[in-house]
């Protein structure tokens, strides 16, 4: 009997270890014959890595970089080990190629943060909400697409990207954004705020989420107290490789400068010294155990390297100007600098666990003051003109110390400038208008643009739209562009609740294509296994993001309607409530009704008084005739007292 019961079993258990590796297997989990253990093959894979860099104003950057990606796979649905689901069935219903969503509090400041270098060209985003998105699908059917999108990302990251659904909130970029590319959209939302509820959701796209990892070191009153802090998402799907999702995390924070407040003896302050924990108040305790690979990475850049080079210290862990601490695993130079400039470097760290939490630190010695690498051109836009009428915007170019030597070597070159401008309909921008000047020196608008776009708006339909290209010679020193515009009239229904602030215009996107911010970091092709430093090696070109404009329009004194419809029920009111009472009320029945009230009254008020001058003196109805005569007219003295007392008192 216990034969055939084991037989009877055999079958059941068979299909139960069939039903429990064929997921093993699809998910390219072998077994090792020659080790032994368990490897992964090319199959869904995660890594995470942490880039610190020290900044010239007393700051710290801190970027986080994780990256999932899934094999392409021929079935409408599988299942995912590692790769969030929720993004691969955005990939799947709306047939997505690239799509990048950023959430950004502050700006970005070129100047002193950098800008040519590849965070501040790729990672350096607009205030609030930038979206777009590039589709594989027929030219007709985006649209309709890019709606739907925009819903199931306000849902997934708990933000208003569903306001980026009507017509006058999103654009289709010629070529000043991407080049030649027609089934691109892109929106933006200046006012969006950032809060916890945005972050929480990008976390759960994690596998581990933040309760291990480099993703635990997110703190939120660390990260929201900064000065500038985004959250990216850029999404790139392709048939031979796959699915790549990159979720990063830009801030910059102020270490605390009330306990490292030292001063040197030459009277100057000493850059603030700093550590993970000190920051992030949590130490790197573990890693993910997902992850392929988790790094931590720490730079000193160019500028840093040539300022203690001339000062003779070095660039030794432990010099006369700072220590950084613990040793670094490995060390990275960048190869093949550009021209003038020296090779900045790189310290990576990977040998942290639970029992030895790893705690990256630098201090300070001695005063040393650097300068971050700059874009050839700072930029910024402003607004001109006063009062609700007219106005003009403005946006200026001017020449960097960081590039004028570099500039200086290149005679006869010209500088390319791209710059993509998008206006809501109710400015209405006269782009006949267009000026251009030259260090201060009106131009001809055909000698310096070489190439633009125009897309005017409609009234309640349509953004405007102006792509130009402008070419001029590398010793100009400055360049302005000005366009006059109307202010128009909203309905009162298309007024925001906080209307007397403003109405914004999205910051302007102004590329050099001729710079490009890719960094070499090759040691033993170490790095080709980091995609934070692939990444880095990226041909990008410079980028920079202007202002976002507050426009003071025309607005209505919201209190006149509530005043008009206060005063206006209240009147009807009393005519309709006067008419109901004439018209039911019939004739002579209110002197009726007044005499027959009048009647009882006086009947009952000394009945009320016998019972009150009878519970007084603790009688009954059976006392006799002059005991109550007597109470009757000793409570008639008490209530003449108290009249005369009230008067008395009210007067």
């Amino acid at each position: 009997m216990a034969v055939l019961r084991h037989s009877a079993a055999f079958p059941f258990l068979l299909l139960l270890a069939l039903l429990i590796c064929i997921p093993a297997l699809a998910s390219g989990v072998w077994l090792n014959d020659g080790g032994g253990g368990v490897e992964e093959e090319e199959g869904e894979q995660f890594s995470e890595e942490l880039f610190l860099k020290p900044l010239p104003d007393r700051k710290v950057l801190a970027h986080f970089h994780f990256q999932s990606t899934a094999p392409p796979s021929a079935a409408n649905g599988r299942h995912h080990h590692l790769f969030p689901k929720a993004i691969a069935q955005l990939v799947q219903k709306f047939r997505i190629k690239e799509l990048e969503l950023s959430f950004t509090q502050g700006r970005w400041n070129y100047e002193n943060w950098g800008g040519s270098d590849p965070i501040s060209s790729t990672n350096a985003k607009p205030p609030g909400v930038e979206l777009w998105a590039l589709f594989d699908l027929p030219v007709m059917e985006i649209d309709a697409t890019w709606k739907d999108l925009t819903h199931a990302l306000s849902g997934l990251f708990c933000a208003s990207i569903n306001f980026l659904e009507s017509s006058t909130s999103y654009f289709a970029p010629s070529w000043a954004f991407r080049s030649n590319v027609s089934n691109l959209r892109y929106g933006a939302l200046p006012r969006e705020a950032v809060c916890t509820e945005n972050l929480t959701p990008w976390l759960k796209l994690l596998p581990c989420r933040d309760k291990a990892g480099l993703a635990s070191l997110l703190d939120r009153p660390s990260i929201y107290k900064g000065y500038y802090h985004s959250q990216r998402l850029q999404l790139t799907s392709t048939k031979s490789i796959g699915i790549v999702l990159k979720q990063t995390l830009t801030v910059v924070l102020k270490p605390d400068v009330q306990r490292n407040s030292a001063h040197s003896s030459l009277d100057k302050p000493i850059q603030p010294s700093w550590s993970v924990s000190s920051m992030f108040k949590k130490n790197v305790t573990g890693l993910c155990v997902p992850a392929k690979t988790s790094r931590i990475f720490f730079e000193l850049e160019t500028n840093m390297v040539v300022e203690l080079e001339k000062l003779g210290y070095g660039v030794s862990l432990s010099n006369s100007i700072f220590d950084l601490s613990p040793n670094p695993v490995r060390v990275f130079k960048e190869s093949n600098p550009l021209p003038g400039r020296s090779n900045s470097i790189i310290y990576e760290y990977i040998n942290y666990s639970e029992h030895e939490p790893l705690d990256l630190g630098m201090k300070w010695k001695l005063p040393f003051i650097w300068s971050c690498s700059q874009a050839p051109f700072h930029v910024s836009r402003f607004l001109m003109g006063s009062g609700n009428e007219r106005g003009s915007i403005a946006i200026s170019l001017q020449s960097t110390e960081s590039n004028k030597e570099f500039l200086a070597k290149s005679h006869g070159c010209n500088v390319q400038v791209l710059i993509f401008q998008v206006v809501p309909w109710y400015v209405k921008v006269y782009y006949h208008t267009l000026q251009v000047f030259i260090d201060g020196k009106p131009q001809s608008v055909s000698d310096v643009i070489e190439k633009i776009q125009v897309s005017p708006s409609e009234d309640k339909l349509f953004p405007g739209t102006l792509e130009l290209m402008l070419r001029y010679p590398c010793s100009v020193q400055s360049v302005a562009l000005t366009l006059d515009f109307d202010k128009g009239f909203l309905h009162i229904d298309e007024y925001p609740p906080d209307a007397n602030q403003g109405f914004d215009i999205p910051s302007a996107l102004v590329t050099f294509p001729n710079f490009h911010s890719s960094r070499s970091y090759v040691e033993d092709n170490f790095s080709l296994n980091s995609p934070l430093l692939l990444k880095f090696q990226e041909k990008n070109v410079v980028r920079s993001y202007t202002e976002a404009l507050l426009v003071p329009l025309t607005t209505p004194d919201f209190s006149m309607p509530y005043n008009v419809i206060t005063f206006t029920c209240t009147v009807l009111a009393l005519f309709f409530g006067s008419l109901l009472n004439v018209l039911r009320r019939r004739v002579g029945e209110e002197e009726r009704l007044l005499n027959s009230k009048d009647t009882t009254r006086i009947r009952l008020i000394p009945l009320l008084l016998s019972k009150f001058s009878s519970k007084l003196k603790g009688r009954t109805d059976g006392t006799p005739k002059s005991s109550s005569l007597l109470g009757s007219k000793f409570l008639l003295i008490l209530v003449a007292v108290l009249a005369v007392l009230w008067h008395y008192i009210s007067n």
